[in-house]
C-alpha cells in the first residue's frame, strides 16, 4: 500500500453513539467504514463498548454482532450497572485504556488516527500519538449545547470534523 495514506478508525462506541443521538441521526456503520475505506488505507477500525453480559436482549448485542462480521475489530468489556442518586439506571465500563494501547501498538505502521470520540481524557493519547509522527483526526460535534466534544481535545487534534458535517455520508437512510 505505497503511497497511500495508512489509517486507522478508533471508536469510542457509546460516545459516538450519544453524539450521534443529540444531533439527531443513527450511523450507518457500514457508509461509515466505507468512507474511510476511500480516503486511504484502512488497516483497522475498531470499536470498544461496553455491555451488560447478563442481558439477554441488549439493545447493543445486534450492532455489535454485525460490526464484529462486516470488517469491525469489536472490543467489549462488562458493564457495572449503578443506580444515581434519582434512582436511574447507569452502566460504568470505560475502554479507554484498551484503546489508548490498540493505538499506541499500532502507531509504527499508520499515518493517521481517526479518533471517534469528544472526551477530554484522551488528550494525552494525541499529544504521544503526535510525537510518534501520527497525525491525528478527532470526529465529535461542537454542534450542540454543550458540545460534545473537550474543547482541549479539538484543539489538540490535527483536523477535527464536526460529525454533522460526515451526516449525508454516514447517517442512516
Amino acid at each position: 500500500m505505497p503511497g497511500l495514506n495508512k489509517i486507522a478508525m478508533f471508536i469510542d462506541g457509546a460516545n459516538l453513539q450519544a453524539t450521534a443521538k443529540a444531533l439527531g441521526f443513527d450511523i450507518d456503520y457500514k457508509r461509515l467504514l466505507n468512507e474511510f475505506h476511500n480516503r486511504g488505507a484502512l488497516l483497522r477500525a475498531s470499536y470498544y463498548t461496553a455491555v451488560i453480559e447478563d442481558e439477554e436482549h441488549s439493545t447493543i448485542r445486534p450492532l455489535i454482532d454485525w460490526l464484529d462480521y462486516n470488517g469491525y475489530t469489536v472490543v467489549t468489556k462488562a458493564a457495572k450497572e449503578v443506580f444515581d442518586a434519582n434512582g436511574n439506571r447507569k452502566l460504568k465500563g470505560s475502554l479507554h485504556i484498551e484503546l489508548a494501547v490498540d493505538a499506541l501498538e499500532l502507531a509504527g505502521r499508520i499515518d493517521e488516527m481517526v479518533l471517534f470520540s469528544g472526551d477530554g481524557t484522551f488528550g494525552t493519547l494525541v499529544d504521544v500519538m503526535q510525537r510518534r509522527g501520527v497525525q491525528v483526526h478527532v470526529v465529535s460535534t461542537i454542534a450542540t449545547q454543550p458540545a460534545m466534544i473537550a474543547d482541549e481535545l479539538r484543539r489538540k487534534a490535527d483536523r477535527f470534523t464536526d460529525l454533522i458535517a460526515l451526516r449525508t455520508l454516514v447517517a442512516r437512510c
